[in-house]
């Protein structure tokens, strides 16, 4: 059991490929590394899995707009950037001690529950190299 989930071999290889690998997979990334390890696995399988971590707060779906859905293991606050050239996803991580109602105009009496960030844009080299 992990937060309330029995864990069946099939729930335990799909988290694990989440766990080994964090680069924000689709449904259909997670399908190919996990069949490698179990050939009969369905797409469907895998699906539910997803589902059913997802329900649990074991893993996180990410959406980004018009594309397929993604995981990410990451349960602490943070957002997502999205490479727009080649379409990797990272973690972005908000610095310590800094809040958001310091960086947000955000109306009075507001009680923030949930917070999405995601920054799209292109990795330029740096000047120097």
């Amino acid at each position: 059991m992990l937060g309330g989930l029995r864990l069946t071999r099939q729930r335990q290889e799909v988290y694990n490929v989440l766990l080994e690998c964090r680069d924000h997979p689709t449904v259909n990334m997670i399908f190919e590394r996990v069949r490698e390890r179990m050939p009969t696995i369905s797409l469907a399988t895998v699906y539910n899995c997803l589902e059913a971590l997802v329900r649990h707060r074991l893993v996180n779906q990410v959406n980004f707009e018009r594309e397929p859905s993604r995981y990410c293991p990451n349960l602490k606050h943070h957002g997502h950037f999205q490479n727009t050239v080649t379409g990797e996803v990272c973690d972005i991580h908000f610095k310590p001690g800094v809040e958001l109602r310091q960086i947000l105009d955000l109306p009075e009496g507001v009680c923030i529950e949930e917070v999405e960030i995601t920054i799209r844009g292109a990795v330029l080299k740096s000047p120097l190299t």
